[in-house]
């Protein structure tokens, strides 16, 4: 690896200088979820491939949902379509207005110096705050350093900054036989069974239908120490080449 490679896939350079990405930071903490998928699915690199097939297809909701906070319409993949639907007649009784500059806007702390990707700067609810959109199958405690990173950054941007959600779409097929509920992602076919002790005989799935799950985590400060401490460590596991970068002395 090069300095440059480093720099490229650790951070970004803005206004000429670099910093650290808040997503790789935040990476430094032990996920033991992410170790026992890794098991579940035969290993490191099967569990590296389905990720990165995952990714995709969060990166098609993910854009699709943008274009819909910014009053655009644009053709929707088959595979999210009841994700994005779901999304659609979410907003429609609970709606979500952007500020149109802060969707998928790069940001950076000068003083911390790091940087970040925020999805986008939101209104929920009559209430004003960073929103981070999710495609996984649960809300992890691991988002709120994430998003208290961003809420940090931009406190000197948006006075009345007071709050955070993160917003999970997802999809899933349900059992018409017992309720349990069958989720595919990354080519990756995961049943949760309504109960583990009687499980069905023979499920019987329904059509596939979009999760919305939105969770507002209004008290980020501690969350925000939380993100210091973990941003120590990466520079500590990194300082070989954060020394190389001209980022640590």
């Amino acid at each position: 690896m090069t300095v440059e490679q480093f720099k490229d896939e650790n951070g970004y350079t803005i206004d000429g200088l670099w910093y650290p990405r808040v997503t790789k930071i935040v990476g430094i903490k032990a996920k033991p979820a992410l170790y026992k998928f890794y098991g579940e699915v035969g290993g490191y690199e099967n569990g590296q491939a389905i990720s990165a097939k995952s990714a995709e297809e969060g990166t098609l909701i993910h854009d699709a949902v943008e274009a819909l906070l910014l009053g655009q319409e644009s053709e929707v993949d088959a595979a999210i379509a009841p994700a994005i639907h779901a999304f659609k007649q979410f907003t429609k009784g609970r709606p979500i207005r952007v500020s149109p500059d802060y969707v998928e806007r790069r940001i950076m702390h000068p003083e911390h110096r790091y940087a970040g990707t925020v999805d986008a700067v939101a209104m929920i609810d009559g209430k004003f705050g960073v929103l981070d959109i999710k495609t996984s199958q649960a809300i992890y405690r691991d988002y709120n350093l994430q998003t208290a990173a961003y809420m940090e950054a931009l406190r000197g941007t948006f006075a009345g900054l007071e709050t955070r959600w993160i917003l999970r779409i997802d999809q899933e097929s349900r059992c018409m036989t017992c309720g349990s509920t069958r989720r595919v992602k990354g080519g990756r076919e995961k049943i949760k069974e309504t109960r583990a002790d009687l499980p069905c005989p023979e499920h019987e799935w329904g059509e596939m239908k979009g999760v919305i799950e939105l969770q507002e985590f209004p008290w980020w400060q501690k969350d925000f120490e939380g993100f210091l401490g973990a941003k120590s460590l990466w520079e500590w596991e990194n300082q070989f080449w954060l020394k190389k970068a001209g980022y640590l002395s």
